[in-house]
């Protein structure tokens, strides 16, 4: 029971946090910190259930992706835009490939997350004072350079605290994408990377878990599935007329929060 109340509350977390700026993985590694769940298995659920935020995704966005299918053989259009994201998801592939072992290894602690909660806060109150002109008005608007950018710029979430969401909508603006354009590619781009990464790591971890971590895996996945749903459908709504500061003020207020609180042994912050 305590196991599916754990996976309820990261449930939560996860679908709440996982396309806003905020950073979900940095998130779930301190919420898990304070639910005691930590080692490797607790990394391959948090992984885990970061699928339920994408089949939500594929369900806000079903009849883009079943037109994009139905036209991969002769729609220019189409085979442009899958063409963009399998660009932009490539950088993200081969240095998780190559750095993911060390990044979870050194860079998956609390002091590192509070660290890049609070920069990342910065660099978010930078570039919206920046007031890009857009060059891009549509996602089929992107040429596969402007993919290829964004994928290098999704690289920097590697480091846990950074967000991914936060890395690419950022990055994609400030590379000359209108807000929403960057908001939903952003979107896009997270379902070959998150399920990519969900699954290697499950599979690659395999031999540590059993059928009886299948309940606890299942409620995780439906959570943020449903949670997730909820908050694409007012993300999309909020950057019609909004900013992204507030989250930037959120991000160095809490990141300044875990460091004082575990300066001053108030919280034991467990990597």
């Amino acid at each position: 029971m305590n196991d599916i109340l754990n996976a309820v509350v990261m449930g939560i977390v996860e679908g709440l946090t996982e396309f806003l700026p905020v950073s979900s993985t940095g998130h779930l590694i301190l919420t898990a910190s304070l639910l005691g769940m930590t080692g490797e298995r607790a990394q391959v659920f948090s992984l885990a259930i970061q699928t339920g935020a994408i089949f939500a995704v594929c369900l806000y966005y079903w009849r883009t992706l079943w037109a994009t299918l139905k036209g991969l053989a002769t729609e220019r259009s189409a085979q442009r835009f899958v063409l963009n994201v399998i660009i932009a998801f490539i950088p993200a592939v081969v240095l998780g490939l190559l750095f993911g072992k060390y990044i979870k290894a050194v860079l998956f602690n609390p002091t590192v997350v509070a660290s890049t909660f609070i920069l990342g806060g910065l660099i978010i109150l930078w570039a919206e004072k920046r007031q890009t002109v857009a060059r891009i008005e549509t996602v089929n608007g992107m040429s596969a350079i402007d993919a290829l950018k964004v994928g290098l710029v999704q690289c920097l979430a590697l480091v846990p605290g950074t967000s991914r969401s936060g890395a690419t909508i950022i990055g994609g603006m400030l590379l000359g994408l209108k807000r929403n354009v960057a908001t939903e590619f952003s979107f896009f781009l997270a379902i070959p990377t998150l399920m990519g990464a969900a699954a290697y790591d499950v599979y690659k971890h395999r031999d540590m878990l059993n059928a009886s971590d299948a309940p606890m895996f299942a409620v995780g996945i439906v959570v943020s599935f449903i949670v997730a749903l909820l908050v694409i459908r007012w993300l999309i709504r909020y950057v019609a007329s909004h900013t992204f500061t507030p989250f930037a003020w959120y991000r160095i207020a809490f990141g300044i929060l875990v460091l004082v609180t575990a300066k001053m042994g108030w919280v034991v912050w467990a990597a």
